[in-house]
């Protein structure tokens, strides 16, 4: 085989014969970030990640302080009240008592206890209605997360898309310079002619332009997935070449207990507990209420003088009562009423939602694997079809250095070639995206 033969068979096994061997040309100058440093990233930084969680510790909080409903309240109040008066009083037989400047202090004390002791089970339903919401916001959470990391795990592998789409352009840059330098020596021996060089010169050009607008997509790809992961734009790294993927998904698998693992239909279960639990609260409204209560009052009041001499200088009152009070509802303008109908509204309603969701979920789920065997089968004829277009442009190559072809053949050879990448390429990242999608409806992305 001559050298030019020996070339193209060298350069285009080496990218043609699986992702394995472009990950010898990772380069060492960035560091290389894999999948799962971008997860740790995201996780830590993604400020929509970092509001869910906050809006569930809020729920948190307010489930951890509803047990504090069945604990009574008590109040205490004082009070100091220092007086100066001036009195004028008359009486029936005419006398006629006046004083000014009359001084007296009144302090008071109260403590004062409320227990409900019956409410219409209200309280047993607030608490279980905080706890639903507690537990429908670490579901929002982790829906959140999975969404997140699936739109993460996309861009990163998008990049990795991207970055073997450069290193075809790169290898047809290889062979548009053996052209050019084929068309040289053809020329300079009198075998070629000048529009051969001179078109080799374009291509040349033309794939170098294409590197550049390739290297500009990339770093915005990059940038894009900086943001997700709540990190500077400046950061620099490097991706690997490769895209995995999991062994072969079946259907049966993936529908199984579905209904246990799909975050949305499990947000749509909680929707309803919470909606019953309303519904609860608000028939507790038609029952009475009954309360404990018992207060303990403190009064002293201080005279430094008296006009009338039945009037004390000095009282002093102090004790405990105590009893039961009860609220019956009778009659408020059918509010009760309304309030029940309208949770019994949307107690329905989200049912009807969860349905609606386990159908879309189920559809989804299908298409997606359709999607998903599609995309398989596509990489596999692609795998194959690229093995031919490299043995074509081989073959042309050859034909070509010989003169027995012409310079518009090995173009098209080439640009055979650059297609079949192109799609090679396209057929991996989809596949990928199939998978993605599959694990995130199933709830397994982590």
């Amino acid at each position: 085989m001559n050298i030019y033969g020996l070339f193209i068979l060298l350069f285009l096994s080496a990218f043609c014969q699986g992702q394995a061997p472009i990950q010898k040309s990772i380069p060492q100058k960035l560091p290389l970030l894999r999948l799962e440093e971008v997860f740790e990233q995201v996780l830590m930084n993604n400020y929509g990640i970092r509001i869910a969680k906050n809006d569930s510790a809020a729920l948190a909080i307010e489930k951890a302080y509803s047990k504090e409903a069945f604990l009574p309240r008590l109040n205490a109040s004082t009070g100091l009240v220092f007086n100066n008066n001036d009195q004028y009083q008359k009486f029936n037989d005419g006398a006629i008592r006046e004083r000014k400047g009359i001084q007296s202090d009144n302090t008071s004390a109260a403590l004062a206890l409320n227990w409900p002791i019956f409410n219409g089970l209200s309280v047993y339903a607030t608490r279980e209605r905080a706890a639903a919401l507690q537990q429908l916001g670490e579901l929002n959470v982790r829906n959140n997360v999975l969404n997140t990391l699936s739109q993460a795990s996309n861009a990163y592998y998008a990049i990795v898309q991207q970055k073997q789409q450069l290193k075809a352009i790169e290898e047809q840059i290889q062979i548009n310079q053996e052209r050019v330098k084929l068309a040289e020596y053809k020329l300079s021996i009198g075998s070629g002619t000048k529009p051969d060089l001179l078109q080799s010169k374009v291509d040349l050009n033309a794939q170098k332009a294409a590197q550049l607008e390739q290297s500009f997509t990339l770093q915005q790809l990059k940038n894009e997935l900086n943001t997700l992961m709540g990190l500077s734009t400046t950061n620099e790294f490097e991706v690997t070449d490769s895209i995995p993927f999991k062994p072969t998904l079946s259907l049966s698998t993936l529908q199984e207990k579905l209904e246990n693992s799909n975050l949305q239909i499990l947000v749509a279960q909680k929707n309803i507990l919470i909606a019953r639990t309303t519904l609860k609260v608000q028939k507790a409204e038609r029952w009475p209420t009954v309360n404990f209560n018992s207060t303990y009052n403190f009064n002293l009041l201080d005279n430094k003088a008296v006009v009338n001499p039945f009037q004390p200088l000095f009282s002093r009152n102090r004790g405990l009562n105590y009893g039961l009070t009860a609220n019956i509802p009778l009659f408020n303008n059918g509010v009760v009423r309304r309030n029940i109908q309208n949770a019994q509204v949307n107690l329905k309603r989200e049912q009807l939602v969860l349905e609606s969701q386990k159908q879309q979920i189920n559809l989804a789920l299908v298409q997606a694997y359709n999607q998903y065997q599609a995309a398989q089968q596509l990489l596999r004829l692609e795998e194959e079809n690229i093995l031919l277009a490299r043995e074509n442009v081989q073959i042309v190559f050859e034909v070509y250095r010989l003169n027995s072809t012409t310079l518009i053949q090995l173009k098209e050879a080439q640009k055979s070639l650059q297609d079949a990448f192109t799609r090679l390429i396209r057929a991996r990242f989809q596949a990928k995206q199939a998978e993605t999608e599959l694990l995130r409806l199933r709830g397994e992305l982590l």
